[in-house]
């Protein structure tokens, strides 16, 4: 599986350094939320979320170094066709009159380099991940001070009424508090403090490396692969060829390494074989994997907002009109005539039980006398007389 965006020459563009810079953290949060996801219905996986950061840097450590081991790149570089070059600079000395100047060369990866780039792949985001946290629970620990007061001076100040016992008691728990407790206190307010500026200047640089690797002032997209000495370059395709090759030859030199009798080789060989075929396919398995499982949430998603969604039916026909009795009053012709007066209707009302329209000084003098409806002759009194604001 490779994504490549087009460009000429062997050095990357902006967007594929981007794009392979925020592939690990992208991956990050969709392995996180589909833990999460599963969660739901297998209470287990909670323990490996409680263990986010030491779960995906163990998983970050398998791959990164598979990856450097066999293509001199990491795990999303790899997956974007681009290599790392250890940097070597020579200096040319010409003629006075002409311009000096100095020749780039690139060499593969030692393996300083590679240990090195692990440590900046996997340890370093993982302690910045680590003193994220440790910042947050701080920072939350402090606002919650500032609004509540802390949660010592309360306690301080409900024993202070409590008696001499009270006091004495207070004063073994303070004896017994660890050294190792209060270190840890003051390890986490001194991050607390120390860790926004440490943020600020790593985001800085970060910035200004990528501003100058934009504008093509620098060929370090990074500090880190600056301080390693390492140039990302696009591979050719003869290295992707020969990439395959070079596994083969690695894989062989560690199958014979493999001592013990017979059936120890073949199980050893065995599991090499399984890992080898698990790292192999972990690249392409992984994003897949991802792809598919938010293909079948947005699936599942929407199969249960279908059968969730309340079903809408179609309105009641309206019942059928009272019919108009024999000794009642007849309607006239035009509806906004009163049927008890025979002029323009002044303040409609309507009569509840029958839904005939009439003045209301008319029909409330005829309900309360009769105590029926004038048209249908239906018992009814002035209670239910509705007004009407708006008369068809």
């Amino acid at each position: 599986m490779l994504f490549q965006v087009g460009g000429q020459g062997t050095r990357p563009t902006f967007f594929e350094m981007a794009a392979a810079q925020q592939l690990p953290s992208s991956l990050r949060a969709a392995l996180t939320y589909s833990l999460g996801v599963f969660a739901l219905r297998r209470p287990f996986v909670h323990k490996i979320l409680d263990y986010e950061d030491e779960f995906f840097a163990l998983l970050m450590l398998v791959l990164e170094t598979h990856s450097l081991r066999t293509t001199d790149a990491s795990f999303a570089e790899s997956l974007y066709g681009l290599r790392r070059r250890g940097v070597k600079i020579r200096f040319k000395k010409s003629s006075v009159l002409a311009d000096s100047g100095d020749e780039i060369q690139h060499a593969g990866l030692q393996k300083r380099q590679k240990v090195l780039s692990v440590v900046f792949l996997v340890v370093l985001p993982y302690l910045r991940s680590k003193l994220q946290s440790i910042y947050n629970k701080e920072r939350e620990a402090t606002l919650q001070a500032s609004l509540w007061g802390d949660s010592d001076e309360r306690f301080d100040i409900d024993f202070v009424g409590g008696g001499d016992n009270t006091l004495g008691s207070r004063d073994n728990l303070d004896n017994e508090a660890s050294a190792g407790a209060r270190w840890i206190k003051r390890l986490r307010k001194t991050i607390g403090a120390c860790y926004p500026w440490l943020h600020a200047g790593n985001e800085g640089l970060s910035f200004a490396y990528q501003l100058l690797y934009l504008l093509d002032a620098t060929g370090f997209y990074s500090l880190g692969l600056h301080a390693l000495g390492i140039h990302v370059c696009r591979a050719t395709g003869q290295e992707l060829m020969d990439t395959s090759s070079r596994i083969s030859k690695i894989r062989s030199r560690e199958r014979e390494r493999l001592r013990g009798s017979p059936w120890l080789k073949a199980l050893q060989g065995g599991l090499l074989s399984c890992a080898y075929a698990v790292l192999d396919y972990a690249q392409t398995g992984l994003i897949a994997a991802v792809f598919f499982f938010k293909m079948m949430e947005w699936w599942y998603q929407s199969a249960e907002e279908r059968m969730s969604a309340p079903t809408v039916y179609p309105p009641p026909p309206p019942p059928p009109p009272p019919k108009v009795a024999k000794e009642g009053i007849p309607l006239p012709p035009d509806k906004t005539v009163c049927p008890l007066c025979l002029q323009k209707r002044t303040n409609p009302s309507v009569m509840a039980v029958s839904g005939f329209v009439f003045c209301y000084t008319c029909i409330f003098k005829y309900a309360n006398q009769y105590k029926r409806c004038p048209v249908t002759l239906m018992p009814a009194t002035v209670e239910q007389i509705r007004r009407l604001f708006h008369d068809v």
